[in-house]
């Protein structure tokens, strides 16, 4: 069991490939490399937490001492961090890596809290992860054999989470961090929510593997393979307490009891408590990350605002979930990069920024935030992100006949396209059978699937450019403009912004025509006007919906289209909106939800567009 668990560490953190190779890497060598050492640390408040420290057998002097923090197990033995390769930069440079389960997880004494929001500092006895990973390193540097005074931290997704916790309260010793596809606002952009709308596979699945269970991470059991249909016949949301989780999940009882950004996810969010940093800090993202891809630029964008000492960094590149952490990373699904990205991230810019600030070697691998252009398959380096310097927005305006140009409208009036959402019939976001999210294969992957099992459905809307005479390189914030209405009093907005590939392209025949979303988003319509206090809308008004698609860099080339798509669900990931508006949509009922007519304006008055920061382009252009 202990072995499992610690591949589902990799698995869940750092994505499916992992996952597939640990187990037999595991049983097919024996690395004599490391001392392992397991101690139950005390905290300041006499909790003890299970703590595993990796020394090198052979060193030739002190070493510094990387750290992860985690609420999905321990490593039994050396081999599940040698055998992958996923440690072997690092390893070269000489590390004494730790590794430790949270409050209330596995070994680890006291309670797990989803989250825990930061201390009261006014009590000396509180406590949360930044005050754990505080008392965690003062142990280490004074109990730890021949170590050099130095302590990073690193991680991804949760491990992501308490890394940048660790910064709000630093250990002296603490030198250097990565948050890697960390969350920071679990009800505006992270795994939970986005723009208020419930994520409901991952958020009912992550629940259950959490919190079913304190000693080992718990799939739920579904009776359908296809996870849709399951989802689909759970009917409404309160349907999950009463037929399953009988109100003994806290995470899933704090979805019902927060429908709306109240202070119980104010309090969580980064935006309320992280502001700057004293420690140099490496944020992480993945282009096509299912589960963090907000959380990681909302870090690096809130520290930037005070970094006048230049310690925070952006990478972003070609993944998924932590698909930079394994793996070559030449490619992703279907889809080709031409350059072992993940490789060259854990040599080129990781093993060289600890090793800069924790072994005082070399020099800093990036100069403010380096990004893998993908489309033209390039590493670019920029003084900030998104870049600031030969940026222009520019709107793609919807036409009539699912026309998409740089052209602004020239209709005036009630100009629009129409679709029927049904939640009795919602778009799924992948093909079916849709999967568990956990264990996967497919979770992972999915933002890479083929768009075109949709683009035919009554129900979505789609409109596409000619095909480009020169290529289009856009970096930066990309934006939904949206004048949109609903015969209902509530409803879902999705867009996707799509690079449709040449129906004929021999260097690669089987992605001829394909659909490949490059940034999406969907945004809940009662929390137009405010997250903290929703409203209905106003049957069959017009609003302008305008949110972010977040940040990409890439270049949609010569002889390819740009797509847009609209739909108001994408099932089971986003919940279904009842289209109705009920204050609580955790405690809706089955007769609450309703078709409506959706109506998406182009025209003079009312011209949607998504909003491109194409680089390089003359304004005449």
């Amino acid at each position: 069991m202990r072995r499992t668990l610690f591949v589902l560490v990799f698995g869940v953190l750092f994505g499916s490939g992992a996952l597939a190779q640990a187990p037999s890497q595991i049983a097919t060598s024996k690395p004599d490399i490391f001392n392992r050492q397991e101690v139950m640390l005390p905290m300041r408040d006499g909790v003890r937490l299970q703590t595993v420290i990796f020394t090198p057998k052979q060193t030739s002097g002190p070493l510094p001492m990387l750290m992860t923090r985690t609420p999905y197990g321990v490593p039994d033995n050396e081999r599940a961090i040698v055998d992958p390769g996923n440690y072997d930069e690092l390893i070269a440079d000489g590390y004494v890596f730790v590794f430790q389960n949270l409050r209330g997880r596995f070994k680890s004494e006291g309670t797990f809290v989803m989250q825990h929001a930061p201390r009261d500092k006014s009590d000396p006895r509180s406590i949360d992860e930044g005050t754990d990973a505080y008392d965690t390193v003062e142990w280490l540097v004074h109990n730890v054999p021949n170590n050099n005074g130095k302590v990073g931290i690193r991680g991804v997704s949760y491990a992501g989470w308490t890394t940048a916790m660790a910064l709000l309260e630093p250990h002296p010793a603490l030198k250097a961090a990565s948050e890697q596809a960390s969350p920071a606002d679990m009800f505006l952009g992270d795994d939970f929510h986005h723009n208020g709308a419930f994520r409901l596979s991952y958020g009912f699945e992550y629940a259950a593997l959490l919190e079913t269970s304190k000693e080992e991470n718990t799939n739920f059991k579904f009776d359908k393979h296809d996870t849709y249909e399951w989802y689909l016949n759970l009917g409404a949301l309160s349907n999950a307490n009463s037929k399953y989780f009988h109100g003994e999940l806290p995470t899933w009882n704090d979805f019902v009891n927060h429908p709306k950004r109240d202070e119980f996810w104010k309090t969580q969010a980064f935006a309320s408590f992280l502001s700057k940093t004293t420690v140099p800090n490496l944020n992480v993202a993945g282009w096509w990350d299912q589960e963090d891809f907000y959380g990681p630029q909302k870090v690096y964008e809130l520290l930037e605002k005070n970094d006048g000492q230049h310690l925070n960094y952006f990478v972003a590149g070609p993944w998924n979930h932590g698909g930079w952490a394994h793996g070559p990373g030449d490619k992703l699904g279907p889809v080709s990069f031409g350059n072992e990205t993940a490789k060259y991230f854990r040599s080129k810019i990781e093993a060289p920024w600890f090793a800069y600030w924790l072994h005082g070697k070399g020099s800093l691998p990036l100069r403010e935030a380096m990004v893998f252009e993908t489309g033209s398959n390039q590493w670019k380096s920029y003084d900030a992100w998104p870049p600031k310097q030969e940026i222009l927005e520019k709107k793609l305006y919807f036409h009539a006949g699912r026309k998409l140009s740089f052209d602004p409208p020239s209709e005036g009036g009630q100009v629009f396209d129409a679709y029927i959402s049904d939640p009795a019939n919602p778009v799924p976001y992948r093909p079916r059978p849709v999967t568990p999210t956990y264990p996967g294969p497919e979770w992972p992957v999915w933002l890479m699937q083929d768009q075109r099992f949709v683009d035919h459905r009554p129900d979505v809307l789609t409109w596409e450019t000619d095909v480009l005479d020169h290529d289009v390189v856009i970096a930066g914030d990309i934006v939904a403009d949206l004048f949109a209405s609903t015969s209902g009093s509530d409803s879902d907005w999705v867009v996707k912004l799509i690079d449709v590939y040449p129906e004929n392209y021999p260097q690669d025949p089987k992605m001829g025509g394909y659909q490949l979303i490059i940034a999406d988003e969907v945004f809940r319509g009662r929390f137009r006007n405010s997250f903290e206090r929703p409203t209905p809308l106003k049957p069959d008004a017009v609003n302008e919906f305008n949110f972010s698609l977040h940040t990409n860099d890439h270049a949609f080339l010569k002889g390819h289209r740009i797509m847009v798509q609209v739909q108001s669900t994408w099932f089971p990931l986003i919940d279904r909106n009842p289209q109705k508006y009920v204050d609580n949509i955790f405690k809706a009922q089955d007769a609450d939800y309703t078709r409506a007519t959706q109506r998406i304006y182009r025209s003079k008055e009312a011209a949607s567009s998504v909003i491109l920061p194409v680089i390089g382009e003359r304004s005449d252009q």
